[in-house]
């Protein structure tokens, strides 16, 4: 099966192609083409954003396409950064950038009151029409500083409630795929999947 990969995020990409593999899907995943620009994320939901993408990639290039969007809720922030983690310290932020801003808005917070999640949802769209979606979520807490030097984002100061008190950039990739939202939306979107495959190779 081949699928475009709506996302050119190089961090992203990786992690997409280590959950599906690891899921025992094999899944071509093709980059997405210099000449298709990034996606302008208009979505009210995290759903309507994966849509967008996907369909704007498959629709360039008339291959199945996959896209994913990915939003933090802190609690204490009232659901922020929510559809604008990606875009919380601005339209061109860094991570660091997005670190700092989400430290700066929760200084002083008690670590009981730091709650939050991450919350994926992956969809696979194609040229027919067709749609495979699926969501991935992870309770946590916000660190009080950064901590680690794995991954991406908000994984130095993400620290997954079923771990053992490490953020998500202190653990081998292995250990946050297993218990991350990427990782647990990928991994139902894998059996998906594996449903529209089943069903080509019967027609």
């Amino acid at each position: 099966m081949k699928l475009v990969l709506a996302t050119a995020n190089p961090d992203k990409a990786r992690e997409i192609g280590d959950v599906l593999r690891g899921a025992g899907i094999a899944v071509d995943l093709l980059p997405r083409p210099d000449d298709v620009p990034e996606v302008e994320e208009t979505g009210l939901t995290l759903e309507e954003n994966a849509r967008l993408k996907a369909v704007a990639l498959c629709t360039a290039t008339g291959l199945p396409a996959v896209a994913d969007d990915t939003g933090l809720e802190v609690d204490a922030l009232d659901g922020a950064p929510g559809v604008r983690t990606a875009r919380f310290a601005g339209p061109n932020a860094s991570y660091a950038d997005n670190v700092a801003q989400l430290l700066d808005a929760i200084a002083g917070v008690d670590t009981e009151r730091r709650t939050a999640r991450f919350t994926t949802v992956a969809l696979a769209h194609w040229p027919d029409g067709r749609e495979v979606a699926a969501i991935g979520t992870v309770e946590g807490v916000i660190a009080h500083e950064v901590r680690g030097e794995r991954g991406f984002g908000y994984d130095p100061v993400f620290v997954p409630a079923e771990g053992d008190g490490r953020t998500f950039a202190q653990m081998a990739p292995a250990e946050k795929h297993a218990i991350s939202h990427r990782g647990r939306a990928f991994r139902t979107l894998a059996d998906g999947l594996r449903v529209v495959e089943t069903l080509e190779l019967e027609h």
